[in-house]
């Protein structure tokens, strides 16, 4: 299950922030701190794996922002790394060319699109066209 997506620049600040389980504001804060701090300074060459509490996180630099997952310990790396870049290309395609101020401007529709692919905490949908062809139809409605 994922726990929480946190969408952060190289800054620390955080750009998205959806989470799955309840936490008290100040244990966000410090998570998406912790979070960060954990990300930023490890090395490329090193997986895109990593412990955190009792949990792991999964992480993928993208130009200058670091799409983050927490999940289960037991859960599959891979399938959620697979997950970051379809979500990625599911933003990328929406926005034609995604950059950090698409997700500033737009934050309503990309936790849209997210709950479009991910609810409660687990991954919905795994098809970009399933996914694009839905937001195509909410924006028709707009």
């Amino acid at each position: 299950m994922i726990r929480f997506i946190l969408l952060q620049n190289r800054q620390g600040k955080t750009r998205l922030a959806k989470y799955y389980v309840p936490l008290e504001e100040s244990e966000k804060h410090k998570v998406e701190y912790e979070v960060h701090r954990l990300v930023v300074n490890r090395d490329s060459k090193f997986t895109n794996f990593v412990e955190f509490r009792t949990h792991k996180v999964i992480y993928r630099r993208y130009a200058g922002l670091f799409f983050s997952l927490c999940v289960d310990i037991t859960d599959n790396e891979l399938a959620y790394l697979e997950c970051i870049h379809l979500f990625v290309e599911i933003l990328d395609h929406f926005f034609s060319n995604v950059c950090e101020l698409d997700l500033v401007f737009n934050f309503h529709k990309v936790y849209l699109i997210l709950d479009e692919f991910i609810l409660a905490g687990e991954l919905q949908e795994t098809s970009k066209r399933a996914i694009i062809e839905r937001m195509s139809e909410l924006e028709k409605l707009e």
